[in-house]
């Protein structure tokens, strides 16, 4: 372990391994798992039958073979989710039944060729699917492995009758996840699903924070504050209100300039800490195409000077890098 570190920051494997298998497949999970990710990260959506599954996003056609099913493709529309317009195929509107019949296919194939050679192998899995893996997988090598769900647009989802929220803390709470110190964090990019889970559970919850833009939910109610408003030292105060972590871009704690190399950090770690509140930071990846130009390369470089700011945990792709950095 590095010497300069007082404490092992976690590991989140983000999508699951998903430099090494197609995202949020069992297959993602289970390897990050073996790699020694501490928690594996699933996207929550919803199907047509209220049952939550793991997605990026409730669009699927960049993630699945769906186009490629001609009696899916009366489904075919286009939405607009969280003032995005979207065109493809939405989970809600498909049933668990249909969409298992589907595969996971690699999202970013021009950055991870060697993925594609996954496409068709795999389906979606429920948050079901993914608790008994993780707790198996437990049992199996003596190791309590976590699980960080991120209850994607939830509003939207309120807005059509398939609320996220009640769905994912019964089905946590009816596997024995209860209380502050279980293995689980609960993230949002919105703050009033945050508040209102705050006061329906003891499960740790975690306030996703972006480099730009503002929570939907301020959009949806006229309330003007932004993302960087969030990290100032009376809005981490807020968020220590009802959340325990703050889940932020990593751009966020060290900035980069223009061209792309990287600044000064900011004091936005020991903000953080003096709210009484956990930092983790997403996402990392080995890719050159995400590495700030002065360390293309170089992944292990980034980890380290993230670690050494004394982070708390990292969302990464590659979890097997991150360990590295402790050996």
């Amino acid at each position: 372990m590095n010497k300069n570190i007082s404490k092992k920051p976690i590991i989140i494997a983000h999508r699951g391994a998903s430099g090494y298998r197609p995202e949020h497949t069992l297959a993602a999970y289970e390897l990050a798992i073996d790699m020694g990710a501490d928690y594996i990260e699933p996207d929550l959506v919803s199907t047509q039958d209220g049952v939550l599954i793991a997605r990026h996003e409730n669009e699927i056609s960049e993630t699945t073979d769906i186009a490629d099913y001609p009696e899916f493709a009366y489904l075919k529309t286009t939405k607009i989710i969280d003032r995005q317009v979207k065109t493809g195929w939405f989970t809600e509107d498909l049933t668990l039944a249909q969409l298992k019949t589907l595969t996971a296919k690699e999202r970013i194939p021009n950055l991870r060729p060697q993925n594609t050679v996954y496409n068709g192998k795999f389906t979606i899995p429920t948050l079901q699917e993914i608790i008994d893996l993780a707790q198996r997988k437990s049992q199996e090598i003596n190791r309590l492995i976590g699980i960080y769900p991120e209850t994607k647009h939830p509003s939207y989802f309120q807005s059509i009758n398939l609320p996220l929220e009640d769905n994912l803390l019964n089905t946590l709470h009816s596997n024995g996840y209860q209380g502050r110190h279980a293995p689980v964090f609960i993230q949002s990019f919105e703050v009033s699903n945050l508040k209102a889970l705050s006061g329906k559970t003891d499960l740790p919850l975690v306030q996703l924070i972006n480099d730009h833009d503002q929570p939907y939910d301020f959009v949806i109610n006229g309330d003007t504050r932004t993302y960087r408003d969030l990290i100032s030292k009376s809005g981490l105060a807020k968020i220590a209100e009802y959340a325990q972590a703050i889940g932020v871009n990593k751009n966020l704690i060290i900035t980069r300039d223009s061209q792309g190399y990287l600044l000064s950090p900011t004091s936005l770690i020991s903000d953080a800490h003096a709210a009484n509140l956990l930092i983790h930071g997403w996402t990392f990846r080995n890719e050159n195409e995400f590495l700030p130009l002065d360390l293309q390369g170089n992944p292990q470089g980034e980890y380290e000077l993230f670690f050494n700011l004394g982070i708390d945990g990292v969302f990464s792709d590659y979890p097997d890098t991150a360990i590295d950095c402790f050996i």
